[in-house]
């Protein structure tokens, strides 16, 4: 197959010729090919005298292509590519469909020449197959590396799990800081917190993916005489905040039709998702990490003013489920246009989720801020990456070479962020994309949290499912204030 990211190179024979060793990708810290060039003599021009007249030859010039790389080759102490020997990777999650998608756009014909260029130069494979499920992901590591593991070289993808909290406590995460083939000070592993968040036990390449966030019917905005650019325009100039939010909640939560029932709400929404998120987006959280130890902080007045504001909208603005109603009614309230807006995670806007069909248009902004803090935040969950502690060196840092190479972004896309491209086949407009998306996935407006991580603490069942119109925090918190507690410190130990 013909390398397409090599570039044709023009030279004119008669005046030089220059010859230019192929280069390659970069990652791991070994010797560096050096570029050669050699020069071509210039081209003789012959004169012929002839009695009555002078003739002059200039020789033409020919077209000479030629490839090259924009990448440089990684080298062993012999001068050769590194080679992996034929070495299968396996990169496995839950969600990678059996055949890879083909490509849509120019970057991910860039991305895909590129991997199959790497694979070639360095004698690898790899790929992603869903072997685990989400729920039996974390505990499917754990069994695979506690029974010693087998032939097949895993790259593990995880998720927010205290499964990972007990993973690392016993050392089943190879310890990622020690293979020098990894730089974490890297651009790609600088837009995101995962190392940070796993202390180097786990790995995680490229921009965050956007999650929680705030979708709105541009139709039922516009029939309350709210321009749904508006939403656009405050978020730009930073005066998106909670008191704009509930105003324009109230202005679309009407009776349209003076029956004295509302048939048109303000909000829409998994009560857990949007209570999380309220939390970040005030300054607070469930629990912090100090100095390497986590911290109960339920209780923090930026976490309590959320969770006591919460309450307040779900209150004033939230449609009651019917009885019977499924818990993700608030899906099928949002897509009929009952509800103005809905809290919800960007993925319900990407192909094949459950607002691609909607008939109305739709708008998508970050939560707004709370008042204790002066920034837009997304919190993020990334799928933390684990190499087995079963694997030897010498397997482990082969792997991890191999993935480090592979999450590369192709020549001239360095600063791509390819999930864009994801966004942009969704139902999201233009400025959703280029905007609020855009800013979900820079590490300013980005966090971690922490609660995941403690063993038998659990946000939903013990609490966001609890804090529904009417609830009172303080009873919600006092409920649960010892036994979150006793958790963190169990963790702690």
């Amino acid at each position: 197959m013909k390398k397409p990211m090599a570039k044709k190179v023009l030279a004119a024979v008669t005046a030089a010729a220059m010859t230019m060793s192929a280069t390659a990708c970069g990652g791991g810290a070994e010797t560096t090919a050096p570029a050669t060039e050699e020069k071509a003599p210039a081209a003789e021009t012959t004169e012929t005298t002839e009695t009555t007249e002078t003739k002059e030859e200039t020789a033409e010039a020919e077209v000479v292509e030629e490839e090259v790389s924009p990448y440089t080759v990684i080298t062993d102490d012999a001068g050769n590519p590194i080679d992996l020997g034929g070495m299968e990777i396996i990169v496995r999650d839950w969600w990678s469909p059996e055949e890879p998608a083909e490509p849509t756009n120019d970057y991910e014909e860039a991305r895909d020449e590129y991997r199959e260029w790497i694979q070639e130069t360095y004698n690898f494979t790899i790929r992603s197959v869903a072997i685990s499920d989400w729920t039996s992901a974390p505990q499917d590591f754990v069994d695979y590396v506690t029974t010693g593991g087998d032939d097949n070289n895993y790259i593990f993808v995880l998720r927010n799990d205290p499964a990972i909290v007990s993973g690392m406590a016993n050392g089943l995460m190879y310890d990622l800081s020690t293979l020098d083939c990894l730089d974490f000070s890297a651009p790609k592993f600088q837009k995101n917190m995962c190392h940070e968040q796993y202390n180097y036990n786990c790995m995680f390449a490229g921009p965050s993916e956007a999650r929680t966030g705030v979708f709105f019917n541009k139709r039922l905005l516009t029939e309350a005489g709210i321009d749904p650019e508006t939403l656009y325009d405050m978020q730009a100039d930073g005066s998106w905040t909670w008191d704009k939010f509930e105003e324009v909640m109230a202005q679309c939560h009407r009776d349209t039709d003076n029956d004295g029932v509302v048939d048109v709400f303000g909000l829409t929404l998994n009560e857990s998702v949007m209570t999380d998120q309220a939390v970040f987006s005030n300054g607070g959280s469930y629990v912090a990490k100090v100095d390497g130890k986590y911290e109960y902080n339920l209780e923090a007045p930026q976490t309590i003013e959320a969770l006591e504001w919460c309450v307040d909208m779900y209150t004033q603005f939230d449609d009651h489920d019917p009885e019977g109603a499924e818990w993700d009614y608030y899906k099928e309230e949002f897509v009929n246009g009952k509800a103005a807006f809905m809290v919800e995670q960007e993925y319900a806007g990407t192909p094949g989720n459950f607002l691609i069909d909607m008939a109305d248009e739709v708008g998508f902004v970050m939560f707004p801020k709370g008042p204790q803090y002066d920034n837009y935040i997304n919190v993020w969950d990334n799928n933390p990456h684990a190499i087995p502690s079963c694997y030897d060196a010498d397997r482990a840092w082969k792997i991890a070479f191999a993935w480090n190479l592979y999450t590369d972004e192709p020549a001239g896309y360095e600063e791509y962020n390819g999930y864009l491209s994801t966004a942009r086949a969704g139902i999201f407009d233009s400025r959703a994309v280029d905007e609020t998306i855009t800013m979900m996935a820079e590490p300013a407006h980005g966090t971690v949290a922490y609660h995941g991580l403690i063993p038998n603490l659990t946000t939903g069942e013990q609490l966001t499912w609890s804090v529904v119109p009417n609830a009172v925090v303080s009873e919600l918190v006092e409920a649960i204030r010892d036994t979150w507690k006793a958790y963190i410190d169990d963790a702690n130990a």
